[in-house]
């Protein structure tokens, strides 16, 4: 057997295992919990709410557990199963092997089989688990109206792209890599500046926000904050999900403040000026920009990784590959990638979770502490968001603090100071 073989064996097996505990520590830790609602939340939570959600958290999470199994029986299927070798050979028939459509036939052949194999976990997350809690609202027939339109926008936008990284690749040199950098920025920026105006709307209606007193509450919030908006939208959420959420999409002048509907149908007009707050936050701390920024250091390295791995022999016949290519080294490096940074997700989570308590100090500060607790209550309630997740598996995926200690710290701001 190839070393790298043995390596890759080693880390796919350490982190399936890590991702495997960590579930059922979950599951265990939340139902051990189940029929006590935290102290804290006693007053507020009901104890049936507090079982939804402890109930639709375990289905969630035993739901992903079979995902991770499959997801790694599929990659040992491309990879040490020969499938991406078959894939490669079977198109060298039709194009030259190599090749720009060659290369990009093999990874759309990928990218269709990847998303056949997860398509029963889509119709069974949305149409048992969301349905069993309550939460869907989404017909068969907007479920596939949504797969096709995600299909060829996905098509339209991908395969341009893959071809520009596939010729920079083959033009560009030995430092290819720093190319393609400048061209996945670039490209992000370009979606991040056309998504609330072209791509949004594919999928949702945003109708201009009508209520006038709420309207004035959030301008005067806009005005304390310094940030100006393109405009105060209301999202259709509901014709999917009954879950609720507001955010700020867009860059520069064209950014947009949009609220779910399913939110402005549960919360209070003070308690959706502290979200906002909350969401202004972030802006306020340029969070956005450091996590752009952030990302475009690690995908730089990560890039740079690949110019030095697509050069080795053993990089690819480690992986179950015996002709070469760019296309292929791209497939292998981003379907191994996971198996050997997994490890480092809690770094992740906790830069995230210090965004969080800042942008919440940031909406305590500019709206009501109290407030933002009162509405985070009702949307973990609204969403069935465990008050008791699994401490380990929180760090691992959680960005958002657990809701225990962020009320706390919320709590904390509303509490007069001593003199």
């Amino acid at each position: 057997m190839h070393a790298f073989t043995v390596v890759f064996l080693i880390a796919l097996a350490v982190t399936t295992a890590t991702r495997m505990w960590l579930a059922g520590r979950h599951i265990r830790h939340v139902l051990a919990y189940r029929d006590d609602v935290p102290a804290e939340f006693a007053a507020s939570v009901t104890l049936s709410a507090h079982q939804k959600a402890a109930d639709y958290t375990v289905a969630k999470t035993r739901l992903g557990r079979w995902e991770t199994l499959v997801s790694v029986a599929l990659l040992l299927v491309f990879t040490l199963g020969g499938g991406l070798q078959f894939l490669a050979d079977a198109w060298s028939g039709a194009f030259r092997a190599g090749g720009y459509a060659h290369g990009i036939a093999l990874v759309a052949s990928v990218a269709v089989i990847s998303g056949i194999v997860d398509l029963p976990f889509s119709v069974y997350r949305v149409f048992v688990v969301e349905e069993r809690f309550g939460f869907n609202r989404m017909t068969a027939g907007l479920f596939i109206a949504d797969l096709a339109k995600q299909i060829t926008l996905g098509a339209a936008l991908g395969l341009p792209l893959l071809f520009a990284v596939l010729w920079l690749m083959d033009r560009m040199g030995a430092y290819w890599w720093l190319y393609v950098w400048l061209a996945w920025m670039a490209f992000n920026l370009v979606i991040l500046a056309i998504y609330p105006t072209v791509i949004a709307p594919l999928f949702n209606k945003f109708t201009p926000l009508a209520d006038e007193s709420l309207r004035v509450r959030i301008e005067a919030l806009l005005a304390r904050c310094g940030f100006r908006a393109k405009g105060l939208f209301v999202m259709d959420g509901s014709k999917r999900s009954s879950h609720g959420n507001a955010y700020f999409t867009g860059l520069g002048a064209a950014k947009r403040i949009v609220f779910f509907d399913t939110l402005m149908q549960r919360l209070a007009p003070q308690e959706i000026e502290a979200v906002l707050a909350h969401e202004l936050g972030h802006f306020k701390h340029r969070h956005v920009i450091k996590r752009i920024a952030m990302v475009s250091v690690v995908s730089l390295v990560f890039l740079a990784a690949l110019g030095y791995l697509i050069r080795q022999d053993w990089f690819f016949q480690g992986l179950g590959v015996q002709t070469p290519s760019t296309a292929l080294a791209l497939l292998l490096f981003f379907m191994a990638l996971p198996a050997f940074t997994f490890l480092f997700h809690p770094l992740a989570s906790v830069y995230s979770r210090r965004h969080e308590y800042e942008a919440d100090a940031y909406a305590a500060r500019q709206a009501s502490a109290g407030d933002l607790v009162h509405a985070l209550v009702k949307l973990y309630q609204d969403n069935a968001a465990t008050l008791t997740p699994d401490p380990v598996h929180s760090a691992f995926y959680d960005s958002h603090p657990p809701a225990a200690l962020r009320v706390a710290r919320l709590q904390a701001f509303s509490r007069p100071r001593p003199t």
